[in-house]
């Protein structure tokens, strides 16, 4: 049985791909730091599938921590999802970013190489299109990210990229991902963040939950039919699936970087969304209408074509669903991992 290394699999993102994973026949170990997610979420995996994880806790800026479990493993792949991720903590903090996030890339990288494995999925991000011309986004699209965190996306791409070129044993999919949503349907798993959410729709689920009073809407005077910012939301599910698409392309791929957008390729507004969370949660989701935030674009969507036809991947699941699952989450675990 093949066997993967996930790195950062503790997190919101890894989880579910390790659900995804294990239900393909894959053998799935975690390298996690816990820094900003919960051991339990690795145990709620195996309770989902009726089948463990090995979970080693290590920073993958520590070379001892990740030539240990590279040596131990032997994995045949890796998925790198480790890193910060704060869009305005990064915008706060840059070099720890900087830091933190290529550094890892880097020793992961190193540590494969000396091993022999050669074949790596990397969770980018749609942060590395900035503010695109056209919608919507293609691959083709310019790569301009207005932050730190889109850069170290952007600069950690080119990094895997590189090393593929220098030796064509190497292969690599760099996944573009637009606005991830939703859990697991079971409700064991979902999206925890630390402290107050930046995303809209865990800032709902936490309004519904009782956690917060009401949800901040910012800007509702954008040219869109409803006033409010658009965007392509994807179930996890559906991007855990399509990691699990990508990696198996690789076996069949040597000296090739793909490069892929996950995304539904349709865009809900924030309108929508609130609406969508109502039915499914049954509560009202106060919300108070503020000025735009800085920064923020008005529409954002992908042309998810490329994957459909590079790695027979779609997304399926409908905003519906996003909120039902989130909420069967949210609502089973009112505080989250916590």
């Amino acid at each position: 049985m093949a066997t993967v290394l996930v790195t950062g699999g503790a997190g919101y993102i890894g989880s579910h791909t390790c659900v995804a994973l294990l239900e393909a026949g894959w053998e799935v170990a975690v390298l996690d730091s816990l820094e900003n997610s919960s051991s339990a979420a690795v145990e709620a995996v195996a309770e989902i599938v009726g089948r463990g994880v090995r979970l080693d806790v290590g920073d993958c800026r520590d070379e001892s921590a990740v030539e240990k479990v590279i040596a131990e493993l032997d994995p045949d792949a890796v998925l790198h999802f480790a890193g910060l991720k704060s869009v305005p903590d990064s915008v706060a903090d840059p070099l720890r970013y900087y830091r933190h996030n290529l550094e890892s890339a880097a020793v992961l990288l190193a540590a494969m190489e000396r091993h022999g494995v050669r074949r790596i999925v990397f969770s980018s991000s749609a942060t590395v299109y900035g503010t695109p011309d056209e919608l919507p986004v293609s691959e083709a699209a310019k790569t301009r990210p207005a932050n730190p965190y889109g850069w170290t996306k952007l600069m950690t791409e080119q990094m895997i990229a590189d090393v593929v070129r220098s030796d064509p044993r190497w292969s690599a999919s760099l996944l573009r991902y637009f606005n991830p949503v939703g859990a697991h349907p079971s409700g064991l798993i979902g999206e925890d963040p630390e402290g107050v959410p930046g995303n809209l729709m865990p800032y709902l689920l936490q309004v519904a939950v009782g956690r917060r009073p009401m949800l901040p809407l910012y800007g509702t005077d954008y040219p869109t039919p409803d006033g409010t910012a658009l965007r392509d939301y994807i179930h996890v599910m559906d991007l855990a699936e399509g990691h699990l698409a990508a990696l198996e392309a690789l076996e069949s791929s040597t000296g090739q970087v793909h490069i892929c957008n996950l995304g539904t390729g349709r865009a809900a507004s924030v309108r929508e969304v609130i609406a969508a969370m109502r039915e499914a949660t049954g509560h009202l989701l106060p919300c108070e209408e503020l000025e735009r935030r800085p920064g923020d674009v008005p529409e954002l969507w992908a042309d998810p074509s490329r994957a459909r036809s590079e790695l027979g991947w779609s997304a399926t699941r409908t905003l519906a669903e996003m909120c039902r699952d989130g909420w069967a989450w949210q609502s089973k675990n009112p505080q989250g991992f916590g």
